[in-house]
């Protein structure tokens, strides 16, 4: 059995027994086979080293309050990897093939799934990158798809709690038809400067207004932005943001629990009308704003006055996990069960 002081983990990398992968040579994808070393052989002039040929996903194992292991919304990480893989020309991965290694993976290292009562969870990520040796610009012939798994424990220090976040004009993202809409890594270096200006003034992260017009909400580097106004959630429509899966599952909550959803621009302005808001994602779920400051105007957009986490927040945030972690029923049917 392994030793973790599992309360007090970090949202860091912790060594586990294996890791998952499988090749793609000469037009198809090969058997998965299992790895105990957590380092791989590349060639200096690989795709993924020069021309940034790389995908990848994050889900989450829970074990429940029953005891029983539950993966969230395993699939739709599946379709989404598909379509990174697409925008960047790498091969799809079959679904079934990522769903397998991802199930074999958890299993395989079932010692490192957190107890139930340490609100830890078994952080699971595949990754797709293109192995070729090139030095033109030109889509890779040979692929490796890897999943690995860690034990986290919250994204942000604190867990769920209200922090400030930013907002500045000096930084774009994405383009409005580049890959801010795939889960590729030349998206989170591209908002690495943003991110440590931010923490640098003492900020959780940096959210990002559309590249084109300076003008309406887009994301933070690594999540969602939602506000809530009264009875409705409301989330930024744009073609330069991650579909976030934590977002959709959010937004059906909200509805379940009869509130309004709106899919749409949302202009800076806007902000100050907004009763509470949050930055969402896999790694921190919920990540409860207390205010924004336009760095640039100097204006401030507050949504919590005592610190707390807003009403609504902290409902839809208990309803997630609780259907995560067995405490609700799983009404939408987005939990995959694994037998360790």
């Amino acid at each position: 059995m392994v030793e973790i002081d599992w309360k007090n983990l970090v949202f860091g990398y912790v060594p586990t027994d294996c890791n998952i992968r499988c090749e793609y040579k000469n037009g198809e994808w090969g058997e998965l086979t299992v790895h105990r070393e957590a380092t791989i052989n590349l060639h200096i002039s690989a795709a993924v080293l020069h021309y940034a040929q790389e995908a990848f996903e994050g889900l989450k194992a829970f074990r429940g309050v029953d005891g029983k292991v539950r993966i969230f919304r395993i699939e739709e990480n599946a379709k989404r990897m598909q379509s990174s893989c697409n925008g960047i020309k790498m091969p799809k991965l079959p679904i079934d093939k990522f769903t397998e290694a991802v199930i074999r993976a958890v299993e395989l290292n079932k010692d490192y799934i957190p107890p139930y009562e340490t609100g830890a969870s078994l952080y699971i990520r595949p990754v797709i990158f293109g192995t070729t040796p090139l030095v033109g610009v030109r889509p890779a012939k040979d692929y490796e798809f890897i999943v690995f798994v860690t034990p986290v424990g919250p994204y942000f220090k604190g867990g769920f709690q209200t922090t400030p976040f930013m907002l500045s004009r000096q930084y774009d993202r994405a383009a409005p038809l580049g890959t801010g809409n795939i889960k590729v890594g030349g998206n989170y270096a591209a908002g690495l400067s943003a991110s440590e200006k931010a923490h640098e003034l003492g900020y959780s992260s940096a959210f990002y207004l559309d590249s084109k017009e300076k003008k309406y909400i887009d994301e933070c580097s690594a999540a969602n932005f939602f506000a809530i106004k009264g009875n409705t959630y409301i989330t930024p429509k744009s073609d330069s943001v991650l579909p976030s899966i934590t977002n959709v599952s959010l937004s059906k909550i909200a509805e379940l629990l009869g509130m309004k959803v709106e899919k749409r621009h949302i202009l800076v302005d806007e902000l100050s009308e907004f009763d509470e808001a949050g930055a969402c994602g896999t790694a921190a779920v919920i990540s409860p704003i207390e205010r924004i400051d336009d760095i640039d105007t100097g204006k401030a957009y507050i949504f919590s006055k005592d610190g707390k986490p807003g009403e609504k927040s902290t409902v839809l945030y208990n309803y997630l996990r609780g259907i995560q972690y067995g405490e609700q029923p799983d009404t939408f049917g987005w939990n995959t069960f694994v037998e360790v």
